[in-house]
C-alpha cells in the first residue's frame, strides 16, 4: 500500500512505553530510530509523488527500512 506508516509506534503499538523509555534513556536507540522515521518518511514521500526514482533504488531504500525495523524490534523486545 503506498504511503503506508511504518512508524515504530504504528507496528509495533504494544511496545510504546518501552520504545519511549528506549528514546529518553539510550541515545543510540534515540539516533537509530530518528534515522529509521526519517527513512520511513522519506519513502512514503516518494511514493505518494509516484516514486521519482527508479524501482532498485526505491527497492534499496525499503530494504534498508526493513533491515533497521528489524534491529530496532530486536532491541526493544531485550528491553521489554
Amino acid at each position: 500500500m503506498l504511503g503506508e506508516n511504518h512508524s515504530l509506534y504504528h507496528d509495533f503499538p504494544e511496545m510504546v512505553e518501552v520504545t519511549d523509555r528506549l528514546i529518553e534513556s539510550d541515545p543510540d536507540f534515540a539516533a537509530d530510530a530518528k534515522r529509521y522515521h526519517a527513512l520511513d518518511k522519506e519513502i512514503r514521500t516518494l511514493e505518494l509523488r509516484n516514486s521519482p526514482i527508479d524501482d532498485q533504488a526505491m527497492q534499496q531504500l525499503k530494504l534498508n527500512r526493513a533491515e533497521m525495523k528489524d534491529s530496532l524490534y530486536q532491541r526493544l523486545l531485550a528491553a521489554a
